[in-house]
């Protein structure tokens, strides 16, 4: 079984910043592909940003140049710092790890993960 746990969402205005965590426990390797989803209110899940069992990082077009995703293997924690945020930037963010041997880019095309956290909230105000 694996638990994710992400925290650092919040409220901020466009053009601030903000830090996801997601604490991974429980029997996770350290190459399992991780990566963060999103999803507005009535919207549909999409991938945002991701690290595949390779190492490759991928992200979503609307974050490239704005998102940074990492991971502290130490920590088994993954972040996503997020900068320059807009409105259309506000969503639940979900954490998500797999237990397949995928490329990052997968993962943010695809939004599919085996494991998920229970979400944290991003809102951004214009």
């Amino acid at each position: 079984q694996v638990e994710l746990v992400e925290s650092g969402g919040g409220s901020v205005q466009a053009g601030g910043s903000l830090r996801l965590s997601c604490v991974a426990s429980g029997r996770i390797g350290s190459n399992y592909p991780m990566g963060w989803v999103r999803q507005a209110p009535g919207g549909e899940r999409e991938g945002v940003a991701a690290i595949g069992s390779d190492g490759s990082i991928a992200y979503a077009e609307p974050v490239k140049g704005r998102f940074t995703i990492s991971k502290d293997n130490g920590k088994n924690t993954l972040y996503l710092e997020m900068s320059d945020l807009k409105p259309e930037d506000s969503a639940t963010y979900y954490c998500g790890a797999h237990n397949g041997r995928l490329k990052g880019a997968y993962y943010v095309a695809s939004a599919n993960f085996h494991y998920w956290g229970q979400g944290t909230r991003v809102t951004v105000s214009s």
